[in-house]
């Protein structure tokens, strides 16, 4: 093996590599809407998350990021430590079908339809396809789809060209004698740890061990304990990601490690004694592909038989390892972790939207409550209520626009635009409450009482803001089209009865019935109940444009106004239901 073989080696190890990482990051974002799914699916049902877990590592062809991403989900408090311990086994088992793929490339057989499964066989094809995608899709999933055959092309390229390098390997005797060194499980298992820990990627390293067997100068009985350290190896990036995280997250990466570690001791033990009572012939056979895809995958699966009914041991041996601070966790509400998964980030994001607009919703219900019912208490809680959905509003501002810089589909882009939009909105409906209750306060320190006409008229517009309200909030949450497009009606109607109580209270100003001082107020009411009702007609408009897939907001208001046929009926509803009684009644 000269120095050209060695560049050659570096060249197919830096594109296999590559080619990983470039498949691996486009099949976690084509595969969004499963990934987000992964939210609802994570219940206390155990088998559920293992069979979760194992099934998104199948998907986006890596352990690490699973991982790292259950750990972004306990640090944000959408997961336990019980339902994460579930998921990390059945991410250990999915992991293995990396090297299935990657076994492909050792098919020998002179029957032309098993060749064509040979990846010199199709992978030009795959690549060519892959390229055509990237270069002429004209929409986000195509281009990811071209990324994902184009970096499969690229790996498996790159595993072709560290085999046809290391083949010279096979006449050196010190690679012989490396290898039997490597025959000591302990030195195996050291061998295999340090290689994932530096590679961060337990399917890459087997992958380079699969490329090296192809010398034969591999044996089983150096592979297997290879292949165990490994297991080891790759809980190195949870345990970097924990890092800075909460206690319950540092033990999600501690229970990941103590898996693999038990596991790996457990199995050794075992591997140690029965090589050394019998005899297998099978242990000083040269690996294969296939066979070192059989040795993963069998190493994890009995890992996870012998584990998986000892989950609550590793979750008191986690919490014994991560004891409890003394003062209280402040729990992430927005893992940056999880940006490296858009749709699961986009999914969090929303989730922490529904919690500020409940809160938003809240206060401005009780500031209307205020204007009949003053307590310092409900004030108190309204004031709170403000501060809190100014904090929501500025962390997933941050959020959002960090993770606008991804690469996210078309859809979920427009998602995140649209919840930068409404968050705003419904943190002006905050304000809105807190200017309602100034109100209140100053209608009791001025000692100033509405007439009876006035009031019944407050309590009209205020029943419908607190309608128009439920109906924003319904849409949103629920993504209620019908109940978006409600609001547009009801919002009209507002506006009209903002105008009519105006101009009631210029015409009994001029009757005497009210004062100057009280029609201040009155007007500050009226100004802050249609305004509320601005933002509630905004959030409804984001609704209907995620729905239709459109950006322009006052022309899907308009839409609704021109060419929905339910928008004059319900426009003469909420006309009905909130008539004024004549003036004088």
């Amino acid at each position: 093996m000269d120095i050209f073989d060695v560049l050659t080696l570096v060249g197919g190890l830096a594109l296999f590599l590559f080619g990983m990482n470039v498949m691996g990051q486009s099949l976690e974002r084509r595969a969004g809407s499963a990934l987000q799914a992964i939210l609802g699916r994570l219940t206390g049902n155990r088998l559920m998350g293992f069979l979760t877990g194992m099934g998104v590592t199948a998907i986006i062809q890596s352990s690490s990021a699973t991982t790292v991403m259950v750990v972004g989900f306990v640090n944000s408090g959408l997961m336990t430590l019980k339902q994460a311990i579930n998921v990390i086994m059945g991410a250990n088992v999915g992991t293995t079908i990396t090297a299935w793929i990657l076994s492909l490339s050792g098919i020998d057989s002179d029957v032309v339809w098993v060749q064509l499964l040979k990846p010199t066989s199709f992978t030009p094809v795959l690549a060519l396809i892959g390229i055509c995608f990237f270069m002429f899709g004209k929409t986000n999933k195509k281009k990811d789809t071209g990324m994902i055959l184009l970096g499969f092309a690229t790996l498996m390229f790159g595993m072709e060209t560290m085999s046809d390098a290391v083949e010279g390997l096979k006449n050196v005797p010190a690679f012989q004698e490396l290898f039997i060194t490597f025959t000591n499980p302990i030195l195996g298992v050291l061998a295999g740890a340090v290689l994932t820990a530096i590679i961060q990627s337990s399917s890459a390293s087997v992958g380079i061990l699969q490329a090296l067997s192809s010398t034969g100068q591999v044996s089983f009985g150096a592979a297997i304990p290879i292949i165990m350290g490994q297991n080891i190896g790759t809980c190195i990036t949870a345990v970097l990601s924990s890092v800075g995280a909460t206690k319950n997250a540092k033990r999600t990466a501690v229970v990941h490690l103590s898996f693999n570690v038990i596991g790996t001791v457990i199995c050794l033990i075992i591997f140690t004694i029965v090589k050394n009572l019998i005899y297998i012939p099978l242990l000083e056979e040269s690996a294969t592909h296939a066979g070192i895809a059989v040795a993963h995958s069998a190493f994890n699966i009995i890992c996870t038989i012998i584990l998986f009914p000892m989950a609550s041991l590793l979750e008191k041996l986690a919490c014994r390892l991560v004891p409890d601070a003394k003062a209280p966790e402040h729990q992430t509400e927005l893992d940056e972790r999880l940006l490296a998964t858009p749709a699961v980030a986009l999914e969090r994001s929303r989730t922490l939207s529904v919690t500020m607009a409940d809160v938003a919703v809240r206060a401005l219900n009780n500031s209307i409550t205020s204007l009949s019912d003053y307590t310092p208490a409900l004030a108190e809680s309204i004031r709170e209520d403000e501060d809190l959905t100014d904090h929501y509003e500025d962390i997933l501002g941050s959020y959002l626009v960090k993770l606008s810089s991804h690469q996210m589909s078309e859809k979920e882009s427009a998602t995140a635009a649209m919840l930068l939009r409404m968050i705003g909105d419904f943190e002006r409906i905050s304000d809105h409450s807190v200017n309602l209750l100034e109100s209140a306060e100053e209608l009791r320190e001025k000692e100033i009482a509405l007439s009876e006409s006035a009031a019944q008229e407050l309590r009209v517009i205020t029943e419908a803001t607190r309608e128009v309200l439920s109906l924003s909030l319904a849409a949103f949450v629920h993504n209620d089209i019908g109940a978006a497009a409600s609001v547009e009606a009801l919002e009209q109607i507002i506006d009209r009865l903002k105008e009519t109580l105006r101009s009631r209270h210029i015409i009994r100003l001029q009757q005497g019935n009210c004062t100057i001082n009280a029609g201040f107020i009155w007007s500050d009411l009226l100004t802050n109940l249609e305004r509320v009702s601005d933002h509630c007609s905004n959030i409804a408009g984001c609704v209907l444009d995620i729905a239709a897939q459109n950006m322009n907001l006052h022309e899907s208001l308009r839409t609704v106004r021109r060419e929905s046929p339910e928008y004059e009926a319900q426009y003469n509803h909420y006309a009905e239901k909130y008539a004024l009684a004549p003036m004088g009644d």
